[in-house]
């Protein structure tokens, strides 16, 4: 990572059971510079769980993890667990609005508690020394004036010692609302974020929601810190080929898609020696030939062989076949 730049340039955005640590190790191969999430994981899940919620691969690096939790002494374990990990920085979800998070009371119905808020990022700030950050909303329901948001993010950057906030450029709604649907029907309101760092200019900010281009992503920079790119990266993880050279200003070599993925090989066949399907690694890779003709045939033999008994790396050489011959050189 640069020193020229925030670490928060450019990341991934925390999606559930989408940025798993195979997804992650892919994104990886894309992008050296760019910061990665993990999922949302629960407090709950790390101490009470019998999985090992906290699993990840040294290449991952840098890698944050976001926690979904409301009571301090719990976050506070949990993110001294992930710093002794080796995990980059900590980030607490208050932004998620699905019922599952608001029953366990976290998630963006924590915007109508700053105080609580503050509380649960002071208490991992005691406990660890990586950063610990906040992703939030730019309110909640009725509660979406420019002056609660101001009162939200300066309590927790005062009393709790918070320097570093993503923030979603939409408000959520608690009820009426899936979370799908949160995430396209409120309306994106990024003056309001640029307004917001312009009002804590002392303040790390990464603006979130409805970018789908580096393009895009550099307009922003223009205003703020940070940008963070959810599901365009996810879809289309060929645009992260760019963002080393584009947003980083790093003079590497141009991304050759096929060579990325014969790279997962040794990293896929280590898993499925450990019991793991195919599918569970190329879900992750649909979208690498978003716009290459053949890019259809691609997705679909993955999508029809990849769960069969026995798919091996196999499958992805058959796959290549029917793409790899169609990218133009200066595609990546």
């Amino acid at each position: 990572m640069t020193d020229t730049f925030s670490s928060q340039r450019f990341s991934i955005a925390p999606m559930l059971d989408w940025t798993d640590r195979h997804c992650r190790y892919f994104h990886r191969k894309l992008s050296g510079d760019t910061l990665l999430y993990t999922e949302m994981v629960t407090t709950g899940a790390i101490i009470h769980g019998k999985g090992d919620y906290l699993a990840y691969s040294e290449e991952e690096h840098p890698l944050a993890l976001q926690l979904g939790g409301s009571d301090p002494a719990a976050l506070a374990q949990c993110a001294k667990l992930a710093e002794e990990r080796g995990y980059d920085e900590i980030n607490l979800n208050v932004g998620c609005p699905s019922d599952r998070v608001q029953n366990g009371r976290f998630g963006a119905c924590l915007m109508g508690d700053a105080a609580l808020v503050a509380d649960c990022i002071r208490a991992m700030r005691d406990v660890v020394s990586i950063p610990v950050t906040v992703k939030t909303r730019i309110g909640i329901d009725e509660q979406d004036s420019y002056e609660f948001l101001c009162d939200f993010i300066g309590t927790v950057a005062q009393q709790g010692g918070c320097d570093t906030f993503i923030i979603h450029a939409r408000k959520a709604w608690l009820s009426g609302l899936s979370p799908k649907e949160n995430r396209e029907i409120p309306p994106l309101d990024y003056p309001r974020v640029y307004q917001l760092k312009r009002d804590f200019p002392a303040l790390t900010m990464a603006i979130n929601g409805g970018i789908k281009t580096l393009e895009e992503a550099k307009l922003h920079l223009q205003h703020m810190d940070g940008v963070m790119m959810g599901r365009e990266a996810y879809q289309n993880p060929g645009i992260l080929a760019q963002v080393d050279r584009e947003l980083f200003g790093r003079d590497t070599p141009r991304v050759d898609p096929v060579a990325v993925v014969r790279s997962m090989y040794p990293y896929i066949e280590a898993e499925l020696s450990k019991g793991m399907y195919l599918g569970h690694v190329t879900r992750h890779m649909l979208g690498l030939f978003q716009g290459i003709p053949g890019a259809r045939q691609w997705r679909r033999y993955l999508s029809e062989n990849a769960h069969k008994p026995g798919a091996d790396v196999r499958v992805l050489e058959a796959a290549l076949a029917l793409v790899a011959d169609k990218i133009p050189q200066e595609v990546m």
